[in-house]
């Protein structure tokens, strides 16, 4: 049985009490929400209170839209201009062990890249690795290409490419990369663990525009006069940076691997060749230097000289006595060798040594080659006379252009360099020679350009001294090749202050029209420094001058070809052709016995074999009497016996250029 309890209804007034409290309650929330509505919308609408900067920056999300750093640094000229640069790339790989078909996999991927190995690539898919390399150097569209053919288990490595945006330009400079990026040659190899460790670009002294003229000049001298080679370099005669050297022939820097080595060689560091008469510089600036011979002092150079079987000669003899700086405007060897002998072996090779000429030339490049020279124990009269116009010895065309920098800007001897020096921190260099022997050295091959034997090297508007250069070349047994020879040029400007030096060497060119029939330095390596430096000068900010300006430059830096000593002074002549202090081997070609020696002194059979041969030279001039007897032993080593057997070398291959 069920019961139920009945409650009574509420009272209509409780019930009106009721509705009032929940209608109260009602619009007090109302009314608090809406307060609370107005509140938020003053604090974030009307006058916001926003939190403090630091708090804002902490929120904020800190977004990289860089891309990371190449794994190799850039490589820019001294203006910054992209040489080399590391690009986004990819490599092809597989795992052998997912392709399913290695032979068909090979052959699609054969259609799509050329120049791959179908036989090796099947090999290498078919193998029981579960990694192998396919291609390291895919190109954008190759991996494209690669990606449609869809091959199970052939993958994508992304990886860098090294670039080069110019090509061949400064190619032996810059070198290459090979598998990996790794540095194989040039500033590239030299400077792989900086390239790899430091993101910052790598900035160079090249100037890609002087590179570009320089390349494009020995270029078209190479074409002309259809040499298998050749090599220009300009370097700041102020602080030793080279801004552009050019080797040829060249190669891609981006298809390093594919070039040949004779592409690859680099004639102006790793080449050594004979000077020829571009030395004279050096024993001119020697014989100055040394306070033994002046440069109105007058020499010997009435006939050639004889050593045994060799001979010295001029291209045109001249049959006089000439002064220095007559010597060197038209190239004479005989006078070189005159004042080569009255300075002997000893002061040569201190020279020699003190410019860098026996060592391996300093430069941020690998494997740089020792000079060849005469045995020090061996560098007799020979030597001594032959190296002086360049024969004898061979350097690289670097340390050649180095050694002529402080002849030519006051006597500082700077290490070329291939890095951009910081203006505000320029190299102090080595003072090597006096100021006064640079100075008469800058207007003696002034005169050279001006009416002398480099007179197609001069440039309108500037003042360019020089000197020419045309050297035999050694054959492969060892001797002296026929009608063969390097023609080279060495130039300074502007004179009245010299700031760059340009050198050209053309190997073994041909002769055509415009040469006469000739392959000297004056003919074929002048003319192109020439249009370098027409081309350079107004780039590196130096104008042409004109007029007024012109003439009282030039007319400052005029050296008379046959000068008079200064008064009170007394000059080498016939009467006076030897110095006080004059090696031995001066008297010995002048048939004379050297002051000091003992007659009655014993000396060995080679001693005086080596006498006896110098006994024989030509006849001097008719003011010197040659004794009865041979002569004496020479003080130092008699004459070298690197020439001595050597081919006696016919009568119209001279040694000289004009």
């Amino acid at each position: 049985m069920e019961h139920a309890r009945a409650t009574a209804p509420l009272p209509p007034a409780a019930l009106e009490k009721t509705r009032g409290r929940l209608l109260l309650s009602a619009l007090g929330f109302t009314g608090l929400f809406a307060v609370l509505t107005l509140r938020l919308v003053y604090t974030t609408v009307i006058d916001p209170i926003l939190p403090p900067p630091a708090v804002i920056k902490a929120l904020q999300p800190v977004l990289n839209i860089m891309p990371p750093p190449p794994d190799r640094a850039d490589i820019v000229d001294r203006n910054g201009t992209i040489l080399a640069v590391s690009l986004p790339g990819a490599e092809l790989y597989a795992d052998p062990r997912q392709v399913t078909d290695p032979e068909q996999a090979a052959e699609k991927l054969a259609g799509v890249l050329p120049g791959l190995d179908m036989a090796g690539t099947e090999r290498r898919l078919a193998s029981n690795k579960d990694f192998v390399y396919l291609d390291r150097q895919l190109t954008p569209p190759e991996e494209l290409a690669v990606n449609r053919l869809g091959i199970p288990g052939v993958y994508f490595e992304n990886t860098e490419t090294r670039h080069y945006p110019d090509g061949d330009l400064a190619a032996h400079i810059l070198g290459g990369v090979g598998v990996g990026d790794v540095g194989i040659a040039g500033v590239e190899e030299y400077f792989n663990k900086r390239l790899t460790t430091d993101p910052a670009p790598l900035r160079l002294s090249i100037d890609a525009g002087i590179q570009s003229i320089v390349h494009d000049e020995l270029a078209a001298a190479v074409k002309e006069f259809q040499a298998p080679g050749g090599c220009a370099i300009v370097m700041s005669a102020k602080t030793g940076e080279v801004l552009a050297m050019a080797s040829l022939p060249d190669y891609n820097a981006n298809d390093i691997g594919t070039a040949s080595g004779n592409a690859q060689f680099n004639r102006c560091v790793n080449g050594v060749y004979e000077p020829g008469s571009v030395f004279k510089l050096q024993t001119m600036s020697m014989a100055l230097d040394s306070g033994l011979v002046h440069w109105w002092d007058y020499f010997d150079t009435t006939h050639p000289l004889r050593v045994g079987h060799f001979y010295i000669r001029d291209f045109e003899p001249a049959h006089v006595w000439m002064a220095m700086p007559q010597i060197l405007n038209v190239s004479s060897n005989i006078g070189a060798s005159r004042i080569a002998s009255i300075l002997g072996p000893k002061i040569e090779q201190a020279w020699y040594r003190k410019m860098g000429f026996f060592k391996p030339v300093d430069v941020q490049l690998p494997g740089p080659p020792w000079p060849q020279h005469p045995p020090f124990n061996n560098w007799g009269l020979a030597a001594t006379m032959t190296v002086s116009f360049g024969g004898g010895i061979a350097v690289s065309p670097l340390q050649l252009v180095a050694g002529v920098v402080p002849i030519v800007n006051g006597g500082i001897l700077y290490k070329p360099t291939l890095l951009a020096v910081n203006p505000n921190d320029p190299p102090a260099g080595v003072q090597v020679m006096k100021p006064s022997t640079s100075d008469i050295m800058r207007r003696m091959m002034t005169d050279v350009v001006a009416e002398g034997t480099g007179v197609y090297a001069a440039v309108p508007g500037y003042i360019v001294g020089g000197k020419t250069g045309t050297a035999q070349v050694v054959g492969p047994n060892g001797r002296y090749l026929l009608h063969t020879n390097n023609a080279s040029f060495m130039a300074a400007f502007p004179m009245q202050d010299p700031q760059y030096v340009v050198y050209v060497l053309v190997l073994q060119p041909k002769p055509d029209a415009s040469t006469h029939g000739f392959t000297t330095g004056g003919y074929i390596s002048a003319p192109t420094v020439g249009r370098i430096i027409a081309r350079i000068g107004p780039m590196l900010g130096i104008m042409p001058a004109s007029g007024a300006e012109l003439a009282a430059q030039t007319a400052a830096l005029e050296v008379p070809l046959q000068p008079t000593p200064p008064p009170g002074r007394v000059a080498l002549g016939p009467n006076n052709p030897l110095p006080p202090g004059a090696n031995a081997f001066a008297y010995l070609m002048m048939g004379l016995k050297p002051p000091g020696m003992d007659d009655t002194a014993p000396t060995r059979l080679s001693d005086q074999r080596a006498a006896q041969k110098a006994a024989t030279l030509l006849p001097a001039s008719p003011v010197v009497k040659r004794p009865a007897k041979p002569v004496a032993e020479p003080v130092f080593p008699a004459i070298s016996s690197h020439l001595e057997t050597e081919r006696a070398l016919p009568a119209d291959n001279e040694f000289a250029e004009r």
